[in-house]
């Protein structure tokens, strides 16, 4: 268990109400993190911790509601967490928009920055605020949630698949600056996971015969098949990895 001890680690998730964000912080407040739940609403993010609270003890997570749209917020985000809990160990960029399904062609400007912003901007956003803690430790982990996406062309969700693909390139570069300083910067890629951010991609019968179909484990993936790669990347486990996107997909992108 040494290996994947997180035990006085502070760890921020964004998009950590639900979904992929959600498990993360549960598996990582068991593996002994003080975990930081935000999401856009503070009701709900106020749910998920005192869940996680009274399943691991008081203390153990806060939640702090942001819009990965606003610079000002994340910041708060980021003050809180040192306020309350002290400096920010590990970084889940998890939170993601995707506002448009359909055709590049039919995309407006306006959706395509939203994208870019969210899913690109915001993350670097985050980074920045949290490396001068890290920096001081000279130690940390930074995780991005990407998508297989990132790796494939799409005729419904091509912008958010742009924008996953960037999400690969700032890991490798942050890695690559600041390994002098032993912080490690890795991307998780998975494939269909069944949450409500990808409800459109399984919700339908015969998307999800499909995605099922091209998956060699014959089904598609669920929030803890990825938490327990962030618990990974983020512990001693994962020590000597970094500037890596690590596909997790029951297979689907070997067919």
């Amino acid at each position: 268990m040494e290996l994947f001890d997180l035990s006085g680690k502070v760890a921020v998730i964004t998009g950590s109400s639900r979904g992929i964000g959600r498990a993360i912080a549960e598996q990582m407040a068991a593996h002994g993190a003080r975990v930081v739940i935000s999401s856009r609403n503070q009701d709900t993010c106020d749910e998920v911790a005192e869940s996680i609270n009274q399943t691991h003890g008081q203390g153990r997570a806060i939640a702090v509601a942001a819009s990965i749209s606003s610079r000002d917020a994340l910041q708060r985000l980021v003050s809180t967490t040192r306020e309350q809990l002290g400096p920010i160990d590990i970084l889940v960029c998890n939170a993601a928009s995707n506002p448009h399904y359909g055709s590049m062609d039919t995309i407006t400007d306006e959706q395509f920055r939203k994208t870019l912003d969210n899913n690109i901007l915001s993350n670097h956003w985050l980074i920045q605020m949290a490396l001068p803690d890290m920096r001081a430790k000279h130690d940390g982990a930074v995780i991005v949630i990407s998508s297989v996406g990132g790796l494939i062309g799409s005729s419904v969700i091509g912008t958010y698949n742009i924008s996953k693909a960037a999400d690969f390139q700032l890991v490798r570069n942050y890695a690559l600056e600041n390994g002098p300083h032993n912080i490690r910067f890795n991307a998780i890629a998975p494939a269909v996971v069944k949450t409500d951010f990808a409800r459109a991609l399984w919700e339908d019968p015969e998307a999800y015969k499909r995605n099922v179909g091209r998956t060699p484990l014959c089904r598609l993936g669920e929030p803890d098949d990825i938490a327990g790669a962030a618990v990974f990347l983020a512990s001693k486990a994962g020590a000597w990895m970094t500037g890596q996107a690590m596909v997790i997909d029951g297979g689907a992108t070997i067919t």
